[in-house]
């Protein structure tokens, strides 16, 4: 009983020193979003189960990266509203990994969205799917980031308040999920997922700054992507030996 009200006076104490004190605070992004759930929506049940894979081998792939609907960190914007919205800049995206996907087997093209094939507002997957038929693109990869903050074993939720210089020297880490799936572009039909983790864990004291506090929340993002496309890679094996037979490319 002492140690959960010890957690929530050390909250509220942080907190009433960034209302009554004016401290520094860093603001943490906003969350991620449940790529499946999304997938739902663009059917019920019935009509899911009856979705087939009808991409063709080689295949084209559209990439694109999706956030809760009104995500911003100190790096990115996303555009767009409704049930989610996208990230059209990179930023802790080396692109080494983006060739790494691009040299997949049974992959004849890599095509990351832009916003001038968006609509302004998302209501499933299918808006996805529309923009990524645009492109001439037969799968769709789409990915998000969710990531999380913890002080001496408090979390810090999504667009919670971190106050600087005014953390305990205890244990600090930030732990990014990035999470994908595969669709086909025609129908819907979801490939695979694929998801990787990854820690960032520091001393408190060093987050001291909100570039400090940054750098760590793009370390650990950093990291959990590079860990997805390893997933993403040993996902597509599979995809490939399963598909790549029955979906040849004509002409």
């Amino acid at each position: 009983m002492w140690q959960v009200f010890s957690k929530v006076s050390a909250r509220s104490l942080l907190m009433a020193c960034a209302v009554l004190a004016g401290c520094a605070t860093y603001t943490t992004p906003g969350p991620g979003v449940s790529i499946a759930n999304l997938s739902r929506a663009d059917a019920d049940i019935g009509e899911l189960l009856k979705a087939e894979p009808a991409s063709p081998f080689p295949a084209r792939m559209a990439v694109a990266r999706i956030q809760a609907s009104g995500y911003s960190s100190p790096t990115n914007r996303c555009y767009g509203t409704g049930q989610y919205c996208v990230v059209t800049t990179r930023d802790i995206e080396p692109e080494e990994t983006f060739d790494r996907m691009a040299r997949l087997p049974q992959l004849e093209g890599l095509a990351l969205m832009n916003r001038l094939l968006l609509p302004p507002n998302f209501k499933s997957m299918k808006d996805l799917r529309l923009a990524a038929a645009s492109l001439k693109t037969d799968l769709l990869l789409v990915y998000s980031l969710d990531t999380g903050f913890n002080v001496d074993s408090v979390d810090v939720g999504p667009l919670g308040l971190i106050t600087l210089g005014f953390l305990p020297n205890k244990k600090a880490k930030v732990t990014a999920t990035a999470s994908a799936a595969i669709f086909d572009v025609r129908t819907g039909f979801i490939y695979g997922v694929a998801e990787a983790t990854s820690v960032e864990e520091q001393r408190a004291t060093f987050w001291s700054t909100k570039e400090a506090i940054d750098a760590a929340r793009q370390e650990a993002e950093k990291s959990a992507f590079q860990r997805l496309v390893g997933e993403i890679e040993k996902l597509w094996g599979g995809v490939i030996a399963a598909h790549a037979r029955t979906g040849k490319r004509g002409g």
